[in-house]
């Protein structure tokens, strides 16, 4: 683990990527944020939690006729360590996701202790990493449950289109659950604004209006809609490697310090 200015080593943070709407560019966060802070020289593991596996692919890890995945540890206890997968990006690791995870809601529903599968696994682990960011599936079954559970906080997307606050409410009133019920260490630290169109009122009014509502936990920099952000997913590859010059790679990296630096950063 990397060690602060004054030799100590911090605690390392568990933050858990969620959105109760699908196509909000939560895994292209994760992905993306997870390679910034490796690229600022932290140890970063990336778990893969959404059945699609898209974190997984976008790190450049076939997830099709995997030995372990996070199917195996989520089902069958197996350790961590056993499916962690190194990437191309120095200091950032995969945990990934198989098919089978879409099977582990419905086999998780009679599991013991199922809503802590996931903590375990990674407390077992945690002293070898700085950030776990966890990619949770666009919905609030036993498997994005886990990913709650596990993490310190949560980091949410945004997307600044229309809708743009759809379901957030819900996601909240979820993350208040889980945190009276199981966790009540967790709290939302991060609400990152994505898919910015500059060309569009409408994405400046949402920046506001999310702004207004939740203050210092918005980073002050908006990550905006590129074709390299979508295509770097097609090659395997985070943003930083595919187009290391690019808007989107110039995004993710201040993203990356504001999540690094807190809200001190963000209000600089």
């Amino acid at each position: 683990m990397t060690a602060d200015a004054s030799g100590r080593r911090p605690l390392p943070r568990v933050i858990a990527i969620a959105n109760q709407k699908g196509g909000v560019g939560k895994t292209t966060t994760t992905v993306n944020l997870g390679a910034c802070l490796a690229e600022l020289g932290y140890r970063t593991l990336v778990i893969d939690l959404d059945p699609q596996g898209n974190a997984s692919t976008g790190l450049g890890i076939e997830n099709r006729g995997l030995d372990t995945s996070m199917y195996h540890v989520i089902m069958h206890e197996a350790p961590l360590e056993n499916c962690v997968e190194p990437t191309a990006v120095k200091n950032l690791f995969v945990a990934p996701a198989s098919l089978d995870l879409a099977g582990a809601e419905i086999e998780l529903v009679p599991a013991f202790s199922r809503e802590n599968r996931l903590r375990r696994a990674i407390d077992a682990v945690l002293d070898d990493y700085d950030y776990v960011l966890i990619d949770c599936p666009p919905s609030l079954g036993l498997l994005t449950v886990n990913g709650l559970n596990a993490a310190r906080e949560v980091l949410v997307p945004i997307q600044c289109e229309y809708y743009a606050l759809e379901g957030l409410g819900q996601l909240l009133r979820n993350v208040d659950l889980v945190k009276r019920n199981l966790n009540p260490t967790l709290e939302v630290s991060t609400i990152v604004c994505v898919m910015y169109d500059a060309r569009t009122k409408l994405a400046d009014q949402v920046v506001r209006e999310v702004r207004e509502h939740f203050g210092d936990k918005v980073c002050r920099t908006v990550v905006p809609r590129t074709v390299r952000l979508s295509e770097a997913p097609s090659y395997g590859q985070s943003i930083i490697t595919f187009d290391s010059g690019s808007k989107g790679a110039t995004a993710y990296r201040s993203v990356a310090k504001e999540v690094s630096g807190g809200p001190a950063e963000r209000t600089r």
